[in-house]
């Protein structure tokens, strides 16, 4: 995904026409690109759409290369190869090739996937041909004439819907970044729904009892926002289409409430929000000027892997990520090295996704484990909980008033966070009812708390940070004890770093030198 966002940067600065910005860049946002608009019942005729109690597979479908102008696939810093992963052949290489959509809609049908979430850029701002996103909008047609081909042949192809990748909201024609809590922002955010689905016929839409499915990118994007973005979307899209709402999943890091929660980042590790993120691994060694982040694919091990974490806590929908991002090496389409493995290996999963098969828990030593206790000493492999290092919860083994601790400095200047991580073997298949002690050095005033991963969905970020109850700190130099309930913990590894639960000190610097989690 960074890789849109590099790429879009070298675009703006070579593009002359995007050189003189506007300094009021809140432009007059345009009608709908596309025609089909002012929708009415008569207009949703023959469309279909799956229910909230269907098991659904999705994938993210990048669709922004063009072999002939080489965008998207040599690095345009030096014409060098910028795809770590190569399609068999780059021939109709593109977005504008109904051929190479056929070829991918058909490869997804064989793999079992019901709905393919394109990965969109086409704001408001990108309307006009020399803009520098216009791909976003020039792909859609050839994509419904695929599909459309498809369907005459009797062939069942993934249903579309919108991945909206939010970085448009700073990164566009207009240069406007969009602050979401303006009435401004908010008819721009819309725009981007209200353009994607005003290019498509209702019958290749994926729905959501009757709802046209929206998944998005991350938060860091806007300037601000806040719920009254996704309302408005909510109120404005049925005008226009027929009364239909939108079914919308924000990111995790939006912290507003959707019709569900999604969070990129599958393809480095397994997650579950609520909607499932399921990857084959990740490589940007191609990518021009980055320091490559690589996940190894281990032959196939890591995805089948992934989806065995899931299909043993499974929610109804899941996301595989991606279908055809090459740069970065998340891609499960056919490709050159790996030829059709990792569609074979998303048809055997999402089939017995769909049976409703569940695969044994693991077994090991912790395997019905009353307890697990972490400490600095104590290895990883001689636990069930271990530290998860993370950006936000930075640690340092130290001794502290005479005692080997992880010492924690706050990262935001009045929180510390420390990450946990249960073994799957230690994880009941459903949810969990446990008590959590800390050893703590009370270095400073302030509070403590556990934030786990629970069970409520509609509750902030999914659920995965569910907060227990408070205890005061006093700052008086001594180490102490404190216990904490979790009640109906589902641990699916939803929090920052893939970690379980968290342990929250509300001051500046914080010391731990056990922490225990015992089932109740």
């Amino acid at each position: 995904m960074k890789e849109l966002h590099r790429q879009l940067a070298v675009a703006l600065a070579i593009t002359t026409s995007i050189n003189a910005f506007a300094v009021d860049n809140e432009r007059e946002i345009p009608p709908a690109f596309g025609p089909h608009v002012n929708l009415t019942a008569k207009d949703f005729a023959g469309s279909k759409s799956f229910t909230a109690k269907d098991r659904i597979v999705g994938t993210y479908y990048f669709y922004w290369y063009d072999i002939s102008t080489k965008s998207h696939i040599t690095n345009p810093e030096n014409g060098s190869d910028g795809l770590t992963t190569h399609p068999p052949t780059l021939e109709d290489f593109s977005y504008k090739s109904v051929r190479w959509h056929k070829k991918q809609l058909s490869d997804m049908e064989a793999a079992g996937i019901d709905v393919a979430l394109m990965v969109f850029w086409g704001s408001p701002a990108e309307h006009a041909t020399n803009t520098a996103l216009h791909w976003s909008f020039a792909g859609l047609p050839p994509l419904v004439q695929a599909r459309e081909e498809l369907l005459r042949e009797g062939k069942h192809p993934p249903r579309i819907g919108l991945f909206y990748d939010t970085s448009t909201l700073q990164n566009n024609h207009w240069n406007y970044h969009a602050d979401l809590t303006t009435d401004y922002g908010k008819k721009f955010f819309y725009g981007t729904v209200r353009d994607f689905f005003s290019c498509l016929p209702p019958k290749h839409w994926a729905m959501m009892d009757g709802k046209p499915i929206v998944l998005m990118y991350a938060a860091a994007f806007a300037k601000k926002w806040d719920q009254g973005f996704i309302d408005y979307t909510k109120a404005e899209f049925p005008k226009e289409f027929g009364g239909r709402v939108p079914w919308i999943a924000p990111q995790r890091s939006w912290n507003v409430k959707g019709d569900a929660t999604c969070d990129w980042g599958g393809a480095l590790a397994f997650r579950n929000p609520g909607i499932g993120e399921i990857g084959p691994g990740y490589n940007d060694s191609h990518v021009f000027g980055r320091t490559p982040l690589i996940r190894e694919r281990e032959g196939g091990k890591f995805y089948e892997e992934s989806w065995l974490k899931f299909l043993r806590r499974p929610t109804n929908f899941v996301m595989i990520e991606t279908w055809s991002e090459f740069h970065e090496g998340t891609d499960i389409a056919e490709s050159k090295e790996y030829g059709r493995q990792y569609i074979e290996l998303t048809r055997k999963y999402s089939r017995l996704f769909k049976r409703g098969w569940k695969p044994a828990s693991p077994k090991d030593e912790f395997t019905g484990a009353k307890s697990a206790t972490a400490t600095p000493a104590t290895p990883k492999e001689k636990s069930a909980l271990a530290l998860v290092p993370w950006g936000d919860g930075p640690v340092k083994t130290e001794t502290v008033a005479g005692r080997g601790a992880w010492a924690a400095k706050s990262a935001n200047g009045h929180s510390c966070y420390v990450y946990f991580r249960l073994r799957d073997s230690f994880k009941p298949a459903g949810k969990m009812n446990a008590a959590i002690e800390v050893e703590y050095f009370d270095t400073a005033p302030g509070q403590l708390s556990i934030e786990f991963d629970g069970s409520d969905p509609n509750a902030p970020f999914g659920g995965a940070y569910t907060r227990s109850e408070k205890i005061a700190l006093t700052g008086d130099k001594q180490w102490k004890t404190a216990s904490f309930k979790l009640n109906e913990a589902r641990f699916l590894n939803s929090q920052n770093g893939s970690a379980d639960f968290r342990v929250v000190a509300e001051t500046a610097e914080f010391a731990i030198a056990r922490v225990t989690l015992t089932r109740r």
